[in-house]
């Protein structure tokens, strides 16, 4: 089968939205510039799209225009080596899927267990936060609803104490070990993260929970979030303003 036939067999079976690269092909090496050649004239027939400097993707076909590769299918490869997670999408669209925000700007937000630069995929800018605990597949969703308290201030279109209100309701949603475990990933975040934690199951009524927390917190440190006293009635307790 010539290269040109091979591409267009295999892009043809490909999922629309699903981001592909040169090694999707598995060609020889002394081919890969035909293997090149081919992606180019598809891509100028709009048959497929060039996300990145060698990242292309199947368009989806929408109502009005083709449809870009969800946020997942953009970043895969910095989310899972070898089938291992050494990453997660975290921010803006956590922030949405979780309704406490409508807005999804073009930055993907990805967290990882080191520091390392963003960087550029198409329209999109892809920036990396710091995770401090072991990321796993099982505890991704976590450690969302963990940033989503590391970053309340942060959460466009709303207000700190509408966001408080959602993520009292999805800490109470918790199955009871899910809640257990998400207190031991609290202990490995910002103090301002711990603080405000326990303050939520305080008045949530898990004092355990609550009490776990607090002795990682030093006496004499004031974390600020604007809270209305009325919304965390045991706010100065915790050292929240």
């Amino acid at each position: 089968m010539k290269i040109a036939e091979l591409v267009k067999y295999r892009i043809d079976r490909f999922a629309e939205g699903y981001v592909f690269t040169y090694s999707d092909f598995n060609v020889d090496a002394d081919k890969e510039s035909a293997l090149k050649i081919a992606l180019y004239r598809m891509v100028k027939s709009g048959t497929i799209e060039r996300l990145s400097k060698g990242r292309f993707y199947k368009p989806k076909s929408g109502i009005v225009k083709k449809l870009k590769p969800n946020e997942y299918e953009i970043v895969k490869d910095l989310l899972i080596d070898g089938g291992k997670a050494i990453g997660y999408i975290t921010g803006y669209s956590v922030f949405n899927s979780l309704k406490l925000s409508t807005q999804v700007p073009n930055v993907i937000q990805i967290a990882v267990n080191f520091d390392k630069k963003g960087i550029k995929r198409g329209i999109y800018t892809v920036k990396f936060v710091r995770q401090w605990n072991k990321i796993t597949k099982a505890n991704i969703p976590l450690l969302q609803l963990l940033d989503c308290i590391r970053f309340i201030k942060s959460i466009p279109d709303t207000t700190v104490a509408n966001s408080i209100n959602r993520i009292t309701l999805l800490l109470k949603e918790l199955p009871e070990a899910e809640k257990k475990q998400l207190v031991e990933l609290a202990i490995n975040y910002p103090p301002s993260t711990r603080a405000l934690s326990g303050a939520i199951w305080e008045q949530l009524g898990y004092n355990d929970y609550a009490s776990k927390l607090q002795k990682t917190l030093k006496s004499t440190t004031w974390y600020s979030f604007n809270i209305p006293q009325e919304l965390l009635p045991n706010r100065l307790k915790w050292k929240i303003k």
